[in-house]
């Protein structure tokens, strides 16, 4: 039988002869979720045995990840916002860096506030603002129904009531909204095959292509949001770390007011934000 310390060093060395970034701590982290451990057990039970079963879904996770494919596919969940998330190969895995536009959203988000969340995908910027806020009604679309079918499961999971519509961006949206949020694709066709293979393999092609100059949509949402905000709704976007200034430039010459920029904890752009009146 393999001990915990002995499965943990096989599976470090494993991900590192397959170069994979970060081989020591993706080798903890399967072992973590094979086993039901924690972050200290290697330390303090290092001699434990593990089971049979135990042992060789290990190796077969070891191997899934040897071969690029993303550890949050392989367990299957990933956590964003203090919550934990169902994921896969349907949607976009979140990214730490999204938090930032919840967490400013959440800045100026008042209870009874409506919410239309674009490019919805797991449902994870949505539920992580209903979670923390209070009477806020929310509805997310996604061109893709895959993706709403994880969403959906996600808000069952979280115990949280959101609506889900299949649309096109604003195609079979109706109403006004007190904030607009999204993370759109946003990557230039032409740095695609210039991606990590986690990502530009098993990561869903719509969700990541921003068409040639991964400013589509960004242009397509500005134009179209009035329509549906409130007067003094606000419109939220995430954006890739070179585009504070173009899509800052949008959203003012579509009439948007207060239009700023917000960095993230890398001191790069993420946000741009403005207000309709």
């Amino acid at each position: 039988m393999m001990r915990y310390a002995d499965a943990y060093r096989y599976g470090k060395d494993a991900l590192e002869a397959a170069q994979v970034a970060e081989a020591k701590l993706d080798a903890r982290l399967l072992l973590e979720a094979v086993c039901g451990t924690a972050g200290n057990d290697l330390l303090v039970h290092g001699d434990r045995e593990l089971s049979r079963e135990q042992e060789e879904r290990y190796r077969e996770w070891i191997a899934l990840r040897a071969s690029r494919i993303p550890l949050q596919h392989i367990t299957g969940v990933q956590e964003f916002m203090g919550l934990e998330f169902l994921v896969n190969e349907h949607v976009l895995i979140p990214r730490q860096d999204t938090e930032i536009l919840v967490e400013e959203v959440l800045r100026e988000l008042t209870d009874g506030s409506r919410i239309l969340d674009l490019c919805t995908g797991s449902g994870c910027i949505l539920l992580s603002l209903l979670n923390y806020s209070n009477d806020c009604a929310g509805t997310g679309s996604d061109i893709s129904e895959k993706a709403l079918e994880t969403a959906r499961r996600n808000a069952q999971k979280l115990g949280i009531s959101a609506q889900f519509l299949q649309s096109d961006l604003f195609d079979e949206v109706e109403g006004r909204y007190d904030f607009i949020v999204s993370n759109p694709p946003y990557i230039a066709s032409g740095e695609i095959p210039g991606l990590m293979e986690e990502v530009r393999l098993h990561e869903p092609l719509c969700a990541l292509d921003g068409h040639e100059d991964g400013l589509f949509f960004y242009r397509s949402i500005i134009a179209e949001s009035p329509e549906h905000l409130v007067r003094g709704g606000s419109l939220y976007l995430e954006i890739g770390w070179d585009q504070g200034a173009a899509v800052k430039a949008l959203m003012e010459e579509n009439g948007f007011h207060e239009v700023r920029v917000t960095k993230d904890y890398a001191g790069l752009d993420r946000v741009v934000s403005g207000v309709w009146f």
